[in-house]
């Protein structure tokens, strides 16, 4: 008979493989673990969705919600334009702009915190004639350091805190992960400000601005002579004709411009047909369809309505919609009124087959649509504005209201009045009852792929410990024990915890790391404590790939970065976190007494 440990094993390495190959969402990959683990027996089928109804995953849930209300009470965009007003010290810029990043972090959701302030530290970046490059990773990782301080910080610091109340009858309470984890914030934020961005490598394609596109290079006119063969054809023939690789971006007709024209409108002589190709693309269209291309005067500008026409930059953000969909299946234009003109990746602009490309998170998209509706479209299709937003004024009368709220729910669980679980979610619920949070938004704002992953992987945690896979795994650490002392484990612990968080979702790192860390603290006779916290820590430094967390995932398109720029600011970060780390953990949460 196959030992069920060995199940257990199997089924997480096809996880470790699935997380890093990509190719199917964390969420699904969590899914597939639990039915793999039911079907075999080793979880009964009654408790296989028990993890929805675990206080760890409603607590993620409300924070996830409280996070957007304290967005939209304009607390941020207060923060934000303070932050503008900083010097023009690139160390002193990343300094402040890191700090305020990680102090948001600690008590609202990482990417939140990271989105409010991303668009801030690329205007601060063309301000100054420098490369968002060196902006936007040390924020990002300001946004990680930060979420390691507080129990509502990230959701790796709930997970864990649930295992000590499951394993001693208590959690870790609000505060009592910044004890450590405020020591780490600020030597990670001094670290970033005053050499970390010195380690990257600039490269052009990595400023993030309109010429980076050349859009205007891409733009052509075409104009409809009389007795032209494409009177009174509709438009939808002439993108036939063209082809996947033109698109048309609007019509100019009597001097004024329609911007999304029906595919149906007929066409009249002297039309002016607005392209996005290249023009020696376009000669054999020229040619064999008795067409001109307009020269000189650019119609598109002074036609009556180009005034309403914006063009802006976006990134896509982990809940947006567009993921894993094209522009064609989400029929953009039609849908939303908006022109796909270009997308960054990487380091990389593509400006071809744009209908055909299939979206992921962090890609910039530049986009163009009417004035009066571009900021509401890019909110419905979840993405960020990459430019200086203005202070939203009617929302400044709702910070005193959202931080009353905020604070009673801490108070209410530091007091020990109410579980978190429950203060936050009232929390959440209050913040629509007082109008800061539209109701729209209470459930948008839920990243419910997280949620799915952890509801389904908590019950594979429990199916590690049951088994005794958490022991065998526990027992090779241990053996360490005869060479090493106790705090080589420790930081053997925290090592792992970050390499898999490098790798795979931090929240399914902590869920698979808690029970073998809490097997060698019984293994050792030793707190369980400081081993719990040695794998918080891990959890929050996915600081290696742009895959390890969103946050990382987020900036890689604004900033142009390559795989393998991370490691080069990531790895000196994560090596300061474990010479500092280590002793920390020790000096607060004792191996034994």
């Amino acid at each position: 008979m196959i030992p069920e440990y060995f199940i257990v094993f199997f089924t997480l390495v096809l996880v470790l493989i699935l997380f890093v190959h990509g190719k199917i969402r964390h969420d699904f990959v969590a899914l597939i673990a639990l039915f793999v683990l039911v079907v075999t027996g080793l979880i009964p089928p009654a408790s296989a969705f028990e993890g929805f109804g675990h206080p760890a995953v409603i607590t993620v849930a409300a924070i996830l919600v409280v996070t957007k209300a304290l967005e939209h009470s304009g607390l941020i965009d207060v923060l934000g334009k303070w932050v503008l007003k900083t010097g023009k010290n690139v160390s002193v810029q990343i300094l402040v702009l890191s700090l305020v990043v990680a102090v948001a972090s600690a008590f609202m959701n990482n990417v939140g915190a990271l989105a409010i302030m991303m668009p801030v530290a690329i205007h601060l970046a063309r301000e100054k004639g420098k490369s968002p490059a060196l902006y936007l990773m040390p924020v990002a990782f300001a946004s990680l350091l930060g979420g390691m301080t507080t129990l509502i910080g990230t959701p790796p610091n709930i997970i864990i805190a649930t295992f000590r109340e499951e394993e001693l009858g208590q959690p870790f309470g609000m505060f009592d992960f910044s004890q450590v984890g405020i020591v780490l914030a600020v030597a990670g934020v001094i670290f970033l400000a005053f050499l970390g961005w010195r380690l990257m490598e600039v490269r052009k394609g990595q400023i993030v601005d309109h010429d980076f596109f050349d859009i205007d290079d891409y733009i052509t006119e075409i104009k409809l002579p009389k007795n032209s063969e494409w009177e009174g054809k509709m438009l939808l023939e002439m993108a036939e004709k063209l082809g996947s690789d033109k698109q048309i971006l609007g019509v100019v007709r009597d001097n004024r411009r329609l911007h999304i024209p029906l595919e149906t409108l007929e066409l009249k002589a002297d039309d002016i047909v607005i392209l996005e190709t290249d023009t020696k693309d376009l000669d054999q269209f020229l040619k064999d369809n008795g067409v001109e291309l307009v020269g000189g005067k650019k119609f598109r500008i002074d036609a009556e309505g180009s005034k309403n026409i914006s063009i802006t930059e976006v990134v896509v953000m982990p809940n947006s919609p567009l993921i894993n969909n094209t522009a064609s299946g989400l029929r953009m234009r039609s849908r939303y009124g908006i022109n796909l003109l270009a997308v960054a990746r990487k380091d990389q602009k593509i400006m071809k087959r744009l209908d055909h490309i299939i979206f992921r998170i962090g890609d910039v998209l530049l986009l163009q649509g009417r004035s009066q509706s571009l900021n509401e479209t890019i909110r419905n299709i979840g993405c960020l504005p990459l430019a200086k937003r203005g202070l939203k004024l009617g929302y400044k009368r709702k910070i005193p209201t959202a931080l009353a709220i905020f604070s009673i729910a801490i108070t209410l669980s530091i007091a020990g009045a109410l579980p978190i679980q429950i203060s936050f979610t009232m929390a959440a619920v209050a913040m629509v009852l007082f109008n800061i949070l539209p109701i729209k938004e209470f459930y948008t704002s839920i990243d419910w792929a997280v949620i799915v992953l952890l509801a389904a992987m908590i019950p594979v945690g429990t199916a590690l410990e049951t088994s005794g896979g958490a022991q065998i795994m526990g027992a090779l650490v241990l053996d360490l024990s005869h060479y090493f002392p106790p705090w080589v484990l420790l930081g053997t612990i925290l090592i792992v915890t970050m390499f898999l968080s490098d790798l795979i979702n931090n929240a399914a790192t902590v869920v698979l790391m808690a029970p073998i860390a809490m097997s060698v603290a019984k293994g050792l006779e030793a707190s369980i404590d400081p081993f719990l916290m040695a794998v918080a820590i891990g959890g929050s430094c996915a600081f290696l790939t742009p895959i390890g967390h969103q946050s990382n995932t987020l900036v890689m398109g604004p900033g142009g970065y390559k795989f393998t720029d991370y490691w080069k600011m990531g790895l000196p970060l994560e090596i300061l976190i474990i010479l500092i780390g280590v002793p920390m953990i020790l000096f607060f949460w004792p191996l034994y007494g």
